[in-house]
Protein backbone atom coordinates (compact mmCIF):
# COMPACT_ATOMS: atom_id res chain seq x y z
CA UNK A 1 0.00 0.00 0.00
CA UNK A 2 1.50 3.15 -1.37
CA UNK A 3 1.13 6.44 1.11
CA UNK A 4 2.21 9.96 0.34
CA UNK A 5 3.20 11.57 3.96
CA UNK A 6 1.96 15.10 4.14
CA UNK A 7 4.47 18.03 4.53
CA UNK A 8 3.96 18.08 7.84
CA UNK A 9 4.99 14.76 8.21
CA UNK A 10 7.44 14.86 6.56
CA UNK A 11 9.06 17.43 8.09
CA UNK A 12 8.68 15.46 11.38
CA UNK A 13 10.12 12.09 10.07
CA UNK A 14 13.38 14.11 8.77
CA UNK A 15 13.43 15.68 12.01
CA UNK A 16 13.24 12.40 13.91
CA UNK A 17 15.23 11.07 11.97
CA UNK A 18 18.22 13.95 12.43
CA UNK A 19 18.04 14.05 16.31
CA UNK A 20 17.33 10.21 16.70
CA UNK A 21 20.02 8.81 14.62
CA UNK A 22 17.56 5.69 13.05
CA UNK A 23 16.64 5.79 9.64
CA UNK A 24 12.64 5.21 9.77
CA UNK A 25 10.61 2.54 7.85
CA UNK A 26 7.76 3.20 5.74
CA UNK A 27 4.69 0.55 4.49
CA UNK A 28 4.24 -0.54 7.96
CA UNK A 29 0.32 -1.74 9.04
CA UNK A 30 -0.07 -0.71 13.16
CA UNK A 31 -2.95 -2.00 14.72
CA UNK A 32 -3.79 -0.44 18.56
CA UNK A 33 -4.50 -2.79 21.13
CA UNK A 34 -6.27 -1.54 24.19
CA UNK A 35 -6.49 -3.56 27.41
CA UNK A 36 -5.99 -7.01 27.95
CA UNK A 37 -9.39 -7.88 25.97
CA UNK A 38 -7.49 -7.35 22.98
CA UNK A 39 -4.01 -7.04 23.60
CA UNK A 40 -3.58 -10.62 24.73
CA UNK A 41 -5.83 -12.63 22.33
CA UNK A 42 -4.10 -10.57 19.58
CA UNK A 43 -0.77 -11.97 21.25
CA UNK A 44 -1.65 -15.74 21.46
CA UNK A 45 -3.60 -15.86 18.11
CA UNK A 46 0.02 -14.30 16.43
CA UNK A 47 1.76 -17.18 18.59
CA UNK A 48 -0.72 -20.04 17.21
CA UNK A 49 -0.54 -19.10 13.83
CA UNK A 50 3.09 -19.24 13.64
CA UNK A 51 5.36 -22.15 12.05
CA UNK A 52 8.99 -21.02 12.50
CA UNK A 53 9.88 -18.91 14.86
CA UNK A 54 8.28 -16.95 17.96
CA UNK A 55 10.80 -14.86 20.12
CA UNK A 56 9.75 -13.58 23.39
CA UNK A 57 11.28 -11.27 25.91
CA UNK A 58 9.40 -9.62 28.67
CA UNK A 59 10.03 -7.98 32.23
CA UNK A 60 7.24 -9.28 34.33
CA UNK A 61 5.49 -12.93 33.71
CA UNK A 62 3.91 -13.76 37.02
CA UNK A 63 0.33 -15.80 37.90
CA UNK A 64 -2.76 -16.02 36.76
CA UNK A 65 -4.79 -17.57 34.35
CA UNK A 66 -3.04 -15.88 31.33
CA UNK A 67 -0.37 -17.05 32.41
CA UNK A 68 -0.87 -20.33 31.54
CA UNK A 69 -2.89 -19.75 28.86
CA UNK A 70 0.48 -18.10 27.20
CA UNK A 71 2.50 -20.82 28.78
CA UNK A 72 0.11 -23.19 26.50
CA UNK A 73 0.95 -21.12 23.07
CA UNK A 74 4.26 -21.10 23.66
CA UNK A 75 4.12 -25.12 24.48
CA UNK A 76 1.89 -25.88 21.33
CA UNK A 77 4.12 -24.06 18.97
CA UNK A 78 6.89 -26.00 20.26
CA UNK A 79 5.63 -29.16 19.58
CA UNK A 80 4.48 -28.42 16.31
CA UNK A 81 8.13 -27.75 15.17
CA UNK A 82 8.50 -23.94 15.71
CA UNK A 83 11.70 -22.48 17.39
CA UNK A 84 10.58 -20.74 20.50
CA UNK A 85 13.12 -18.46 22.65
CA UNK A 86 11.51 -16.74 26.02
CA UNK A 87 13.87 -14.67 27.76
CA UNK A 88 12.70 -13.30 31.22
CA UNK A 89 14.35 -10.78 33.28
CA UNK A 90 15.61 -12.24 37.00
CA UNK A 91 13.93 -9.51 38.31
CA UNK A 92 10.82 -8.49 36.63
CA UNK A 93 9.45 -12.19 36.24
CA UNK A 94 10.80 -13.92 39.77
CA UNK A 95 7.14 -14.72 40.26
CA UNK A 96 6.47 -16.96 37.70
CA UNK A 97 5.57 -20.80 38.55
CA UNK A 98 8.00 -23.28 38.43
CA UNK A 99 5.49 -25.44 36.99
CA UNK A 100 5.52 -23.11 33.69
CA UNK A 101 8.85 -23.10 33.25
CA UNK A 102 9.08 -26.64 33.33
CA UNK A 103 6.31 -27.02 31.11
CA UNK A 104 7.65 -25.13 28.29
CA UNK A 105 11.43 -26.28 29.10
CA UNK A 106 10.00 -30.06 28.43
CA UNK A 107 8.09 -28.85 25.24
CA UNK A 108 11.30 -27.92 23.94
CA UNK A 109 11.37 -24.52 24.67
CA UNK A 110 14.38 -22.28 25.02
CA UNK A 111 13.84 -20.46 28.56
CA UNK A 112 16.25 -18.43 29.93
CA UNK A 113 17.06 -15.55 32.44
CA UNK A 114 18.21 -11.94 31.54
CA UNK A 115 20.76 -11.21 33.67
CA UNK A 116 20.54 -13.52 36.76
CA UNK A 117 21.82 -12.72 40.04
CA UNK A 118 24.32 -15.53 40.15
CA UNK A 119 26.74 -17.18 37.57
CA UNK A 120 27.80 -20.76 38.53
CA UNK A 121 27.32 -19.38 42.02
CA UNK A 122 29.16 -16.27 42.00
CA UNK A 123 27.13 -12.78 42.58
CA UNK A 124 26.79 -10.36 39.32
CA UNK A 125 26.88 -7.50 41.65
CA UNK A 126 27.16 -5.14 39.10
CA UNK A 127 23.97 -6.62 36.92
CA UNK A 128 21.33 -6.31 39.65
CA UNK A 129 19.98 -3.10 38.69
CA UNK A 130 20.03 -3.20 35.11
CA UNK A 131 17.12 -4.72 34.18
CA UNK A 132 15.42 -5.50 31.01
CA UNK A 133 12.06 -3.61 30.55
CA UNK A 134 11.64 -4.35 26.67
CA UNK A 135 8.05 -6.04 26.23
CA UNK A 136 8.44 -7.85 22.74
CA UNK A 137 7.18 -11.01 20.67
CA UNK A 138 7.75 -11.52 17.34
CA UNK A 139 6.08 -14.30 15.25
CA UNK A 140 7.96 -15.46 11.91
CA UNK A 141 9.79 -12.59 11.77
CA UNK A 142 6.05 -10.93 10.24
CA UNK A 143 4.58 -9.65 12.88
CA UNK A 144 5.65 -8.06 16.62
CA UNK A 145 3.97 -6.92 19.60
CA UNK A 146 5.53 -4.31 21.70
CA UNK A 147 4.10 -1.84 24.48
CA UNK A 148 3.26 -2.47 28.07
CA UNK A 149 1.69 -5.20 29.10
CA UNK A 150 2.97 -7.72 31.02
CA UNK A 151 2.05 -11.54 31.25
CA UNK A 152 -0.50 -11.32 34.31
CA UNK A 153 -3.61 -11.56 35.58
CA UNK A 154 -3.65 -7.67 36.20
CA UNK A 155 -3.67 -7.31 32.88
CA UNK A 156 -6.50 -8.98 31.51
CA UNK A 157 -9.81 -7.10 30.99
CA UNK A 158 -10.82 -3.92 29.79
CA UNK A 159 -9.62 -1.74 32.34
CA UNK A 160 -13.39 -1.81 33.89
CA UNK A 161 -12.59 -1.71 37.83
CA UNK A 162 -9.32 -1.49 40.09
CA UNK A 163 -8.35 -5.42 39.13
CA UNK A 164 -8.41 -5.00 35.38
CA UNK A 165 -5.38 -2.58 34.18
CA UNK A 166 -5.36 0.11 31.55
CA UNK A 167 -2.10 -0.21 28.87
CA UNK A 168 -1.89 -0.32 25.14
CA UNK A 169 0.28 -2.51 23.06
CA UNK A 170 0.51 -2.47 19.17
CA UNK A 171 0.55 -5.22 16.79
CA UNK A 172 3.23 -4.23 13.90
CA UNK A 173 3.83 -6.18 10.55
CA UNK A 174 6.09 -4.17 7.73
CA UNK A 175 9.70 -3.79 7.87
CA UNK A 176 9.24 -2.18 11.09
CA UNK A 177 9.55 -5.67 12.78
CA UNK A 178 13.11 -5.69 12.05
CA UNK A 179 13.75 -2.97 14.83
CA UNK A 180 11.20 -5.41 16.97
CA UNK A 181 13.26 -8.29 16.33
CA UNK A 182 16.62 -6.49 17.15
CA UNK A 183 15.26 -5.45 20.39
CA UNK A 184 14.28 -9.22 21.22
CA UNK A 185 18.26 -10.77 19.55
CA UNK A 186 20.24 -7.57 21.60
CA UNK A 187 18.78 -9.01 25.33
CA UNK A 188 18.81 -12.54 23.79
CA UNK A 189 22.77 -12.24 22.91
CA UNK A 190 23.51 -9.93 26.25
CA UNK A 191 24.03 -12.94 28.32
CA UNK A 192 24.45 -15.90 26.44
CA UNK A 193 27.49 -17.25 24.41
CA UNK A 194 25.51 -18.63 22.45
CA UNK A 195 22.60 -16.16 22.24
CA UNK A 196 22.99 -15.15 18.53
CA UNK A 197 24.01 -16.56 15.36
CA UNK A 198 23.52 -14.95 12.33
CA UNK A 199 23.33 -18.07 10.48
CA UNK A 200 20.39 -19.82 12.87
CA UNK A 201 17.97 -16.26 12.16
CA UNK A 202 15.61 -16.19 9.80
CA UNK A 203 15.22 -13.63 7.07
CA UNK A 204 12.66 -10.31 8.14
CA UNK A 205 9.47 -10.13 5.95
CA UNK A 206 9.78 -6.73 4.56
CA UNK A 207 6.60 -6.83 2.82
CA UNK A 208 5.01 -3.02 2.97
CA UNK A 209 1.65 -3.85 4.65
CA UNK A 210 0.60 -0.53 5.34
CA UNK A 211 1.52 3.22 5.08
CA UNK A 212 3.01 4.08 8.84
CA UNK A 213 6.28 5.38 9.09
CA UNK A 214 7.89 4.16 11.83
CA UNK A 215 11.26 4.58 14.09
CA UNK A 216 12.41 1.59 16.79
CA UNK A 217 14.31 2.81 19.34
CA UNK A 218 15.78 1.09 22.11
CA UNK A 219 17.63 2.12 25.57
CA UNK A 220 20.09 0.07 26.95
CA UNK A 221 21.38 0.14 30.57
CA UNK A 222 24.20 2.36 30.84
CA UNK A 223 25.50 5.57 32.86
CA UNK A 224 24.06 8.81 31.77
CA UNK A 225 21.28 9.61 28.97
CA UNK A 226 20.05 6.68 27.03
CA UNK A 227 18.66 6.74 23.48
CA UNK A 228 14.73 7.06 24.73
CA UNK A 229 15.90 10.09 27.20
CA UNK A 230 16.98 11.40 23.66
CA UNK A 231 13.68 10.05 22.16
CA UNK A 232 11.85 11.68 24.95
CA UNK A 233 13.38 14.67 25.10
CA UNK A 234 12.91 15.06 20.79
CA UNK A 235 9.34 14.68 21.06
CA UNK A 236 8.78 17.09 23.91
CA UNK A 237 10.73 19.82 21.93
CA UNK A 238 8.78 19.09 19.14
CA UNK A 239 5.24 19.35 20.40
CA UNK A 240 3.74 23.14 19.42
CA UNK A 241 -0.05 22.42 20.10
CA UNK A 242 -0.44 19.54 22.20
CA UNK A 243 1.62 17.20 24.19
CA UNK A 244 -0.03 14.03 25.55
CA UNK A 245 1.76 11.77 28.28
CA UNK A 246 0.57 8.66 29.92
CA UNK A 247 2.66 7.09 32.37
CA UNK A 248 2.48 4.21 34.98
CA UNK A 249 5.78 6.00 36.49
CA UNK A 250 6.38 9.42 36.58
CA UNK A 251 10.25 10.66 38.04
CA UNK A 252 11.89 12.84 35.15
CA UNK A 253 15.08 14.28 35.77
CA UNK A 254 15.49 17.75 35.78
CA UNK A 255 16.62 18.00 32.06
CA UNK A 256 13.09 16.09 31.04
CA UNK A 257 11.02 18.59 33.94
CA UNK A 258 12.34 21.90 32.19
CA UNK A 259 11.55 20.82 28.79
CA UNK A 260 7.95 20.51 29.92
CA UNK A 261 8.13 23.46 31.31
CA UNK A 262 9.71 25.43 28.51
CA UNK A 263 7.05 23.18 26.12
CA UNK A 264 3.98 25.37 28.17
CA UNK A 265 5.91 28.77 27.82
CA UNK A 266 5.82 28.21 24.74
CA UNK A 267 2.05 27.56 24.23
CA UNK A 268 1.60 23.59 24.02
CA UNK A 269 -1.25 22.41 26.37
CA UNK A 270 0.60 19.49 28.14
CA UNK A 271 -1.22 16.60 29.74
CA UNK A 272 0.05 14.43 32.08
CA UNK A 273 -1.44 11.17 32.78
CA UNK A 274 -0.70 9.55 35.77
CA UNK A 275 -1.98 6.17 38.38
CA UNK A 276 -4.11 7.71 41.09
CA UNK A 277 -5.45 5.88 43.56
CA UNK A 278 -4.93 2.27 42.50
CA UNK A 279 -1.29 2.96 41.80
CA UNK A 280 0.62 -0.13 42.54
CA UNK A 281 4.07 1.43 43.95
CA UNK A 282 3.25 4.16 46.32
CA UNK A 283 6.57 4.90 46.70
CA UNK A 284 7.21 5.38 42.90
CA UNK A 285 4.27 7.44 42.91
CA UNK A 286 5.63 9.78 45.83
CA UNK A 287 8.68 10.32 44.20
CA UNK A 288 7.15 12.04 40.93
CA UNK A 289 4.74 14.23 42.83
CA UNK A 290 7.56 16.04 44.51
CA UNK A 291 7.63 17.13 40.79
CA UNK A 292 4.20 18.06 40.95
CA UNK A 293 4.03 21.82 42.33
CA UNK A 294 6.30 22.84 40.16
CA UNK A 295 4.61 21.80 37.17
CA UNK A 296 0.98 22.54 38.07
CA UNK A 297 1.86 26.12 39.21
CA UNK A 298 3.47 26.42 35.57
CA UNK A 299 0.46 25.62 33.91
CA UNK A 300 1.04 21.62 33.16
CA UNK A 301 -2.35 19.71 33.20
CA UNK A 302 -2.02 17.13 35.86
CA UNK A 303 -4.75 13.94 35.84
CA UNK A 304 -4.89 10.71 37.65
CA UNK A 305 -6.43 7.97 36.74
CA UNK A 306 -9.15 6.71 39.10
CA UNK A 307 -10.26 3.54 37.02
CA UNK A 308 -7.81 0.99 37.54
CA UNK A 309 -3.83 1.63 37.28
CA UNK A 310 -2.61 3.19 34.70
CA UNK A 311 -0.14 1.59 33.15
CA UNK A 312 0.29 2.57 29.67
CA UNK A 313 3.35 4.27 28.34
CA UNK A 314 1.88 6.30 25.22
CA UNK A 315 3.27 10.21 24.30
CA UNK A 316 1.34 11.79 21.57
CA UNK A 317 2.46 15.39 19.58
CA UNK A 318 0.45 17.44 17.88
CA UNK A 319 -1.97 14.55 16.80
CA UNK A 320 0.17 12.89 14.15
CA UNK A 321 3.03 11.51 16.33
CA UNK A 322 3.22 9.39 19.07
CA UNK A 323 5.21 6.99 20.85
CA UNK A 324 4.12 3.52 22.58
CA UNK A 325 6.64 1.00 24.32
CA UNK A 326 8.07 -0.59 27.61
CA UNK A 327 9.14 3.13 28.67
CA UNK A 328 8.07 5.21 31.13
CA UNK A 329 8.47 8.68 32.03
CA UNK A 330 10.73 7.99 34.61
CA UNK A 331 14.72 7.91 35.22
CA UNK A 332 14.97 4.70 35.74
CA UNK A 333 13.63 4.02 32.19
CA UNK A 334 15.49 6.63 30.76
CA UNK A 335 19.08 5.80 32.85
CA UNK A 336 18.81 2.52 33.98
CA UNK A 337 17.18 -0.28 31.83
CA UNK A 338 16.61 -1.63 28.70
CA UNK A 339 13.56 -0.26 26.82
CA UNK A 340 11.63 -0.38 23.64
CA UNK A 341 9.65 1.44 22.01
CA UNK A 342 8.66 2.61 18.57
CA UNK A 343 7.85 6.07 17.22
CA UNK A 344 5.22 6.51 14.84
CA UNK A 345 4.35 9.26 12.35
CA UNK A 346 0.98 8.52 11.14
CA UNK A 347 -2.20 10.85 11.83
CA UNK A 348 -4.70 7.87 11.53
CA UNK A 349 -2.89 5.78 14.02
CA UNK A 350 -2.10 8.97 16.70
CA UNK A 351 -5.75 10.00 16.07
CA UNK A 352 -6.93 6.12 18.03
CA UNK A 353 -3.98 6.28 20.64
CA UNK A 354 -5.67 10.44 21.51
CA UNK A 355 -9.15 9.07 21.12
CA UNK A 356 -8.27 6.52 23.71
CA UNK A 357 -6.43 8.73 25.90
CA UNK A 358 -9.59 11.40 25.87
CA UNK A 359 -11.74 8.60 27.12
CA UNK A 360 -9.20 7.95 30.17
CA UNK A 361 -9.19 11.33 30.69
CA UNK A 362 -13.09 11.05 31.45
CA UNK A 363 -12.26 8.61 34.63
CA UNK A 364 -9.28 11.00 35.76
CA UNK A 365 -9.48 13.85 38.56
CA UNK A 366 -7.61 16.99 37.69
CA UNK A 367 -5.15 18.37 39.89
CA UNK A 368 -5.79 21.96 40.91
CA UNK A 369 -2.39 23.95 42.01
CA UNK A 370 -3.72 25.72 44.82
CA UNK A 371 -5.32 22.25 46.19
CA UNK A 372 -2.05 20.67 45.82
CA UNK A 373 0.27 23.47 47.59
CA UNK A 374 -1.81 22.65 50.82
CA UNK A 375 -1.13 18.81 50.93
CA UNK A 376 -0.28 17.72 54.19
CA UNK A 377 3.35 18.12 56.24
CA UNK A 378 4.17 14.35 56.27
CA UNK A 379 3.76 13.83 52.55
CA UNK A 380 5.77 16.52 51.77
CA UNK A 381 8.09 15.10 54.29
CA UNK A 382 8.05 11.77 52.41
CA UNK A 383 8.44 13.64 49.03
CA UNK A 384 11.51 15.05 50.32
CA UNK A 385 12.95 11.51 51.54
CA UNK A 386 12.26 10.05 48.02
CA UNK A 387 14.58 12.43 46.34
CA UNK A 388 17.67 11.42 47.93
CA UNK A 389 16.63 7.59 45.83
CA UNK A 390 14.72 9.10 42.80
CA UNK A 391 17.34 8.32 40.03
CA UNK A 392 16.72 5.01 41.11
CA UNK A 393 13.03 5.19 40.52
Amino acid sequence: MTHTPTERERRSIDRLHGLLGTPPTTGNDVTVLRNGDEIFPAMIGAIDRATETVDLVTFVYWQGDIAVEFADALVRASRRGVRVRVLLDAVGARKISSHLMDLMKDAGCDVRWFRPFFDKAVPKIADANRRTHRKILVCDNEVGFCGGVGIAEEWTGDARNQHEWRDTHLAVRGPAVAGLLVAFLDNWADQHDDGFDPRGEHDVDLTEYGSSAMFVVRGSAETGASDVWRMIMTLVSMAQKRLVIATAYFNPDDHVRNALVAAVQRGVHVTLLVPGGHADKRFIQIAGEESYQILLDEGVDIRTYETSMMHAKVITVDGHIATVGSTNFNQRSMQHDEEANVVIVDEKVVSILDEHLEHDLTQSIELDPSRWADRGLLQKGVEKVSTVVEKWL
